[in-house]
Parts: C-alpha cells; structure tokens; sequence
C-alpha cells in the first residue's frame, strides 16, 4: 500500500511541474494581472514558468504589462492565441502582431496575435494598423 501512496504522489509532482500550456477555463478563469474573467478566446494569452506555473491572461497587453514583475529567465513559455483560430496556441516569440484601432482587445490596447505573418498582413489590409514582430512588441511595453 506504501508503495502505491510514494507511486502517486511522485507522479503528482512530476505533472505539476511539466512544462506545458494549460487550457484555460473561459468564463471562470481570472487574469493574473487585471483580475477580469477571461472570456475573449481571440486575445486570451499565457506564460508558464520553468517550474510549470501557468499565469493566464485575459489580452496580450496585460502578459506584456505583467512581465515586469516575473524574471525572463523564469519565464518557459510565452503563448498566444491566434487571432485566426481563437483557442489555438501560438509560440508569443513566433507571432506576427497586429495594433488595429477596429479590432477590440479586452482591455483596450487593440492588440492581436497570429501565428502566420500573412494572415495578419491580410487582415491588417482590411482592418488598418500597424503590424510588430515578438521585439517590436517588447519595445513598446
């Protein structure tokens, strides 16, 4: 019986810790830096830690706005959701960007990811903006 009990606590650590994207509960999950509920599937963003805490986002510009207060080095991965594919996880330092005043963000910036450069420029081309890249985007917040 001991040996069951040391099995699965041992596994429980091992999944706690990993290193990997974890869903968020539209609707009931809040932003870990504005408190909002995130219900946005377009712009919900998330970063996990190299110790596999997942810190999850209600926008982009409240991850960017929060990263002042986490260590880069702590930091595992930056996610974003593609603008495209609402639900769909996009590598943050992969994204192309897209600052549009017609398209609203949750907490104002107008700001969208997506995981193809091309698709944004097309909706950049119906929608007016500017587009950045991962640096870009560092720069401005």
């Amino acid at each position: 019986m001991k040996k069951y009990i040391l099995f699965f606590i041992v596994a429980l650590v091992l999944v706690s810790c990993s290193v990997e994207p974890r869903p968020i509960d539209y609707g009931s999950d809040a932003c870990s830096f504005c408190k909002m509920t995130i219900v946005d599937k377009q712009h919900a963003t998330e970063i996990v830690t190299s110790k596999g805490k997942a810190l999850k986002y209600d926008s982009i510009e409240c991850m960017m706005r929060d990263l002042k207060n986490h260590k880069q080095d702590e930091i595992a991965l930056y996610l974003v959701t593609d603008f495209v594919r609402p639900g769909n996880w996009v590598d943050a330092n992969k994204a192309t960007y897209l600052i549009s005043e017609n398209i609203p963000s949750p907490m104002g910036a107008n700001l969208s990811a997506f995981k193809k450069r091309d698709e944004a420029e097309k909706v950049w081309k119906e929608e007016t903006g500017e587009l950045l890249d991962w640096s870009e985007l560092r720069e401005r917040f």
